[in-house]
């Protein structure tokens, strides 16, 4: 009895929080594909991505395309069990017979693969069957020149590595980040100022130095992050100290787009979290309710000394 096969089936639609254009990125990344064929995809009429898969291959398809930001899933494909050449359970005498690959043209004995270009035999007499016979999901299937596979799909989207240099981060997730990096600190800078007050001016000293030393750590690394995904070395992070340029500096790792695909430092970062979102949104509130305060408060202080 054959082993059942799957294919990998997309109906255009994203998962929850996933951004569209960046979902499209993802996707012409992990295919090596136009962008003009990933936009065919989003006609909301389900599309089979991949075919003929084993259960474990078409998992990992599932995961990895999910994890570029689209909802997919795994269908049995109608001719998975279908057989249309014998193989070495019907026949286990030795056999004369010749034949020519289905594929290639190369002739050779009967055997259960061609010895030219690898293929299947079963498999693909099978699979060709299965194509002429099943009805398609559209008149004309948007991905049928992309021809990558995705076996390896992992390494086409980066892991993501908060504590490190590797890698890259694109701007709403070193905005979140760093939102999560002052979050965090508040309390343990409270409790060493709360240490130097109340039990040794020394330890308490010491505790507010490892914090800073800390959180400065924590930001040269999604920094440098930050650089890779516009492209730039991580070197230029040192601009940040330079006053006046600094100031420039930090507005651009904010604003500046990160590349298409894959740059000198590695593939794309995964597409955003609703977590992502969530806190960089915040994050650019406070960060605009400090502007307005700046503003507001000298004004209302000049107000209340002229009455």
């Amino acid at each position: 009895m054959s082993e059942t096969r799957y294919k990998v089936v997309f109906d255009g639609v994203l998962v929850p929080g996933a951004d569209l254009d960046t979902t499209k990125d993802n996707l012409a990344a992990l295919f090596k594909s136009d962008r003009s064929k990933i936009d065919a995809l989003f006609t909301g009429s389900a599309v089979a991505l991949k075919r003929d898969l084993a259960d474990a291959e078409a998992q990992k398809y599932v995961d990895v395309l999910q994890r570029a930001g689209i909802q997919v899933r795994a269908e049995t494909e109608l001719a998975s069990t279908l057989s249309l050449v014998e193989t070495e359970e019907h026949d286990a005498k030795p056999s004369t017979e010749r034949m020519t690959c289905p594929k290639c043209g190369h002739e050779q004995p009967k055997a259960i693969d061609c010895e030219a270009c690898g293929v299947v035999v079963e498999k693909f007499l099978a699979r060709q069957a299965q194509l002429a016979e099943a009805p398609q999901p559209s008149a004309v299937s948007p991905y049928s020149a992309p021809q990558s596979q995705v076996a390896d799909a992992y390494a086409e989207v980066g892991e993501l590595n908060p504590f490190g240099v590797a890698g890259r981060i694109g701007r709403l997730r070193y905005i979140a980040w760093s939102f999560v990096l002052g979050l965090a600190m508040l309390p343990i800078y409270g409790i060493a100022v709360g240490v130097t007050l109340g039990i040794s001016e020394a330890l308490g000293g010491v505790l507010i130095f490892a914090v800073v030393i800390a959180a400065l750590v924590f930001s040269v690394m999604i920094g440098v992050q930050r650089l890779h995904d516009i492209g730039w070395s991580g070197w230029l992070y040192l601009l940040l100290f330079v006053p006046l340029v600094g100031t420039v500096f930090a507005i651009l790792m904010l604003v500046m787009p990160g590349t298409q695909g894959q740059n000198n430092y590695g593939p794309p970062p995964p597409a955003n979290s609703t977590a992502v979102l969530v806190l960089a949104w915040l994050m650019l509130g406070v960060i605009i309710l400090s502007i307005l305060a700046a503003i507001a408060v000298p004004v209302m202080v000049g107000l209340a000394m002229a009455s």
